[in-house]
């Protein structure tokens, strides 16, 4: 059963016109990436060091609940992901490195915001279209 407090939020460009195959890889970086980018290895043992590891926990244990928005700009993507991060939540900004898509040129092409809890999020993603 999912979670009724937690969520992630994946915030998709859809100006880019990426194939679905690209979206799904993107939107997969985005929701991982909060882990790896809060981790550390030592030994041979993953450390994470979350900013809210009683919500991640929850959301981990409770279905993973996701919901995937849309924007039609670089911009839109960019003030959504940076209200994000002045209101402390987790959230990270994915930029392609180019090679498949997108001419070899460096683009953003999606965030991921939490896993937080559901009313922190919709402040700053209730007016996005589903993706």
């Amino acid at each position: 059963m999912a979670s009724k407090h937690i969520k992630q939020v994946i915030v998709m460009r859809k100006d880019l016109n990426m194939r679905k195959g690209k979206m799904i890889a993107q939107g997969a970086h985005a929701s991982i990436a909060f882990l790896t980018r809060q981790a550390t290895i030592e030994g041979n043992v993953l450390q994470t060091h979350l900013r809210n590891p009683e919500e991640v926990l929850e959301w981990m244990t409770e279905g993973f609940k996701k919901i995937c928005l849309s924007v039609d700009s670089e911009e839109e993507l960019d003030r959504i992901y940076q209200q994000a991060v002045d209101d402390g939540l987790v959230a990270t900004l994915i930029t392609d490195s180019g090679l498949t898509e997108f001419g070899g040129i460096p683009t953003k092409t999606c965030c991921a915001i939490g896993p937080n809890r559901n009313e922190d999020i919709d402040r700053i993603t209730k007016d996005l279209k589903l993706l």
